[in-house]
This record gives C-alpha cells, sequence and structure tokens, in this order.
C-alpha cells in the first residue's frame, strides 16, 4: 500500500518537459542559497537568480504549462487600459488524457518553488538583508505570477467544459423533445 501523493502505475509521458520543469526552479533556489559561499557580488548574485527565475517562469508559462497540463495563459492590456486575462486549454478529450504524473509534477513543483522563496524570505528578514529580500520579491513574484495565471486557466478550462456539456445535453435534450413531438 502507497501513502504517496504522487500518482503511480504509470511514467512521466514527457520526461523532458518535466526535467526542464523542475531545472530552473531548482537552479535558481540552488545558485541563491548556495551563492553566498561562493560569490562576494550581490549584484552578480541578483542578476544570476532573477536570470534563472526570468527563464522558469517562460518555460512554465509558455512550455510545460502547454505540455504538461494543456494550458497557457497570458495579460493584455485593452484599449481602455485594463488588464484583460486570456486562457487557452486543450478540449476535453485531449484534457482527460494528459498523463496524472506530469501534472502532478507541475503543479506541485509550481507550489513548493513559491513556498520554498516565501521561506528564505523569512529568512532573509530574520538576518537582516533588505537587499537579499529584493532577489527574493522578485523570484516570488515570478513564482506567484504562473501560480495566479495557471490557477485561473484551470477554472477557466472547467468552466468551459461544463458549459460544453451543458450545451450538450440541452442539445440532445431538445432533438429528443422535437423528435418525440414530430412522431405525434
Amino acid at each position: 500500500m502507497c501513502f504517496c501523493l504522487q500518482p503511480s502505475g504509470e511514467n512521466y509521458a514527457n520526461p523532458k518537459t518535466c526535467f526542464f520543469h523542475v531545472l530552473f526552479k531548482a537552479a535558481a533556489l540552488a545558485f541563491y542559497i548556495l551563492s553566498a559561499l561562493f560569490v562576494n557580488s550581490f549584484v552578480i548574485i541578483f542578476v544570476v537568480t532573477v536570470f534563472l527565475a526570468a527563464l522558469d517562469f517562460w518555460v512554465v508559462k509558455n512550455v510545460s504549462g502547454r505540455i504538461l497540463v494543456g494550458l497557457r495563459w497570458w495579460n493584455e492590456i485593452d484599449e481602455q487600459g485594463e488588464s484583460v486575462w486570456k486562457f487557452e486549454c486543450l478540449d476535453q478529450e485531449s484534457l482527460a488524457r494528459m498523463n496524472k504524473k506530469d501534472s502532478w509534477l507541475f503543479w506541485w513543483t509550481l507550489y513548493l518553488a513559491a513556498v520554498s522563496w516565501i521561506f528564505l524570505g523569512v529568512f532573509s528578514l530574520i538576518r537582516f538583508q533588505a537587499d537579499y529580500l529584493l532577489v527574493v520579491g522578485v523570484c516570488l513574484s515570478l513564482s506567484i505570477a504562473n501560480i495566479v495565471g495557471f490557477t485561473k486557466c484551470r477554472k477557466d478550462a472547467k468552466k468551459q467544459i461544463q458549459q460544453f456539456a451543458t450545451k450538450t445535453i440541452a442539445s440532445q435534450f431538445a432533438s429528443s423533445l422535437q423528435s418525440a413531438f414530430s412522431v405525434v
């Protein structure tokens, strides 16, 4: 009996995508944590850590989100200057075929990376390192932007699936009624 949180019984459908999904998160966190041992320049630590976090943001938003969970989001500013969220998702059949292990890895690493940055931010506060708190703030902002974007996208996808199912059932019901009354 397995008490693990990870789905069992299937392999990753997209191991390379999963690897890169985790790689940039781990690289940004590892560089930030280990840089204190090897690098004396705050500017280098800031630039490299934020660059790795930005790579992670881009890979998650534009590559691994599409491949691992079938979702994509972006934000536009309309003519009135209002922020408008845009979402794309695969159709219901394709979403149902998504690999559960890929999806599990996507969501857990997305949340764990943000929790790690929060922990590092608290640690920076405790050590009174406001400059390092800036690095953590930028990296945490990028992580949270992906969490918010993909969470909204997932909710929108569920709403679209429900609307499609309701529309299909209503259409079937209407055509059944119509055929029943046309016989009479």
